[in-house]
């Protein structure tokens, strides 16, 4: 491979796996946008959709062979169902006992429970990854399992990627808790209810098949539309499409650490004495444990200040909801549930609405979400003294976690604020360099750790903002000193080899960071 140094620094490849690849030049620059970009494929009625007739195929394997897919196509899965999704598995084991080789997997998101993919990687069955891959998939990626380069987008570079033609989907297989057998489909009801199917809409318009694969054949018309039958090809039934009680995972449960928590009330109090703490803030909640008792106990201020939050965005939990409830927000704004109770609301209450995710985060939209929100609350595996943040790998170099829309709503919001705590099991966690560039320091205004709260210095009006306050405000240097010295220094820098094993796309399209092989 052929490396140059991005706008961040960062040695990028310009081209893996026979792609011309084009580096990061800043979180703004966009050099990848285009003044139209490709309207989605409108595919000819089908022949054999006739009067009366409907789209119901009796197995995976017959939809699997009407589609079309031949060896080397890619295809696609959404991970609402998150790591009780039962749809991947049981489709590739179908393309593996059909003789299917090669395949690009394009999912939103992978989870431990789709760890039967290693084998099917080994067998040759799937070929390459380009999409988040948590746990077990992503350190079989890191120590080299997989021969070709993974890719890896944020929620909202993901829809980008498919607009604009750069991840073009064969098949998309969507996992559909409530569907008609003409195809129209949502997440509401059944006994695999997820929420919302926002994931999977991107697929539906672009792909050039679509198959809906659903647990629960109601009678024509499943109502509300999240899939349109407009855009579905064939429907199959199975008997169970996934367990949602899996859905909640340990990056989705509140925090009980005293610690951690103490964290969560620092980051509340910054937010409520910052410019923008007001009647009709607008904020993001992440999924970590953290982010979900930042929520609580902003929305304590916000009852005891008598004001409301015009709405919350991005996955939603219980939290949320008793906030809307309550009347203390008062709209949701819903790109994925959290936890299984958020789906009675996101079916019941009128003020809490479904997400597209092109309309959340992709930007080259002419207005994603995103770009709106005052503020928006992340986790990270680590940052560094140039506020740059990692979430995709440990400081041992392994590949265990994916983007999110951590890089979207970091640009976007106009406070973005990281909350973690300062180190981990005796590792910092604040570095001089981190070990993947996942999102830029140019989009990080805030660091709130258990050492204090750090300001990037490029946000001359808030640190002009916040002088004279009680808050335990630092320099992020002087915060990596105290780490350091209760750590025993930086631990050594992971073992790697010479080999680039994934790459991380920013949101525009270009390559902030790659992932190499851990030794």
């Amino acid at each position: 491979m052929e490396f140059v140094k991005n706008a961040i620094g960062r040695m990028v490849p310009t081209e893996a796996d026979g792609r011309k690849l084009t580096p990061f030049q800043g979180a703004f620059a966009d050099p990848l946008a285009k003044g139209n970009r490709p309207g989605p494929p409108i595919p000819h009625s089908h022949p054999e959709h006739k009067g009366g007739e409907r789209k119901l195929l009796g197995s995976i394997k017959e939809a699997i062979q009407k589609t079309g897919l031949r060896d080397g196509m890619t295809i696609s899965f959404h991970h609402h169902l998150r790591d009780g999704d039962f749809v991947v598995n049981m489709v590739l084991e179908a393309c593996a006992e059909m003789g299917l080789r090669d395949l690009t997997l394009a999912p939103t998101a992978l989870f431990p429970c789709h760890i039967p993919i290693i084998d099917h990687i080994k067998n040759g069955v799937v070929r390459n990854i380009q999409g988040s891959m948590n746990g077990p998939i992503g350190a079989f990626v890191s120590k080299g399992g997989m021969e070709t380069v993974g890719v890896l987008r944020s929620h909202g570079g993901r829809v980008r990627a498919i607009e604009d033609g750069d991840l073009h989907i064969d098949v998309a297989f969507c996992a559909a808790p409530c569907a008609d057998d003409f195809g129209n489909a949502n997440g509401l009801f059944g006994p695999s209810a997820c929420g919302p199917l926002g994931y999977g809409q991107i697929d539906s318009q672009y792909a050039d098949k679509f198959v809906v694969i659903t647990d629960n054949l109601v009678r024509f018309p499943c109502i509300p539309f999240d899939i349109l039958s407009t855009h579905v090809d064939y429907v199959v039934v199975v008997d169970k499409i996934g367990d949602p009680s899996k859905i909640v995972s340990g990056t989705t449960k509140i925090t009980t650490s005293p610690g951690r928590l103490y964290i969560a009330k620092l980051a509340a109090e910054f937010i409520k004495n910052s410019p923008y703490y007001k009647d009709g803030i607008g904020f993001q909640t992440g999924a970590g444990g953290i982010s979900l008792a930042v929520t609580k106990y902003l929305g304590d201020f916000l009852r005891t200040d008598g004001l409301k939050a015009a709405y919350i965005n991005g996955g939603i939990t219980q939290f949320a909801v008793d906030l809307l409830h309550e009347g203390i927000a008062e709209k949701l704004l819903d790109g994925q549930v959290f936890d299984t109770s958020s789906i009675d609301s996101l079916r019941d209450d009128v003020m809490h609405e479904r997400l597209n995710l092109c309309m959340y985060a992709n930007i080259h939209s002419k207005g994603c979400m995103v770009n709106v929100q005052d503020v928006g609350f992340l986790g990270a595996t680590e940052i560094d003294i140039d506020f740059n943040v990692n979430v995709n790998t440990h400081s041992d170099g392994m590949l265990l976690h994916g983007i999110g829309g951590h890089s979207d709503v970091a640009a976007g919001a106009k406070l973005a604020m990281m909350v973690l705590p300062a180190y981990r099991k005796r590792i910092p966690v604040i570095r001089d360099a981190v070990t993947t560039v996942t999102t830029p320091g140019e989009t990080v205004d805030v660091i709130v750790c258990d050492m204090g709260i750090a300001i990037n210095p490029i946000r001359e009006d808030l640190i002009e903002h916040f002088k004279g306050s009680s808050l335990p405000i630092r320099d992020i240097r002087d915060i990596k000193r105290e780490v350091d010295d209760i750590c025993g220094g930086q631990p050594e820098p992971p073992k790697l080899g010479d080999r680039v094993v994934a790459l991380i796309e920013y949101r525009d399209g270009t390559i902030i960071d790659k992932v190499m092989q851990v030794l």
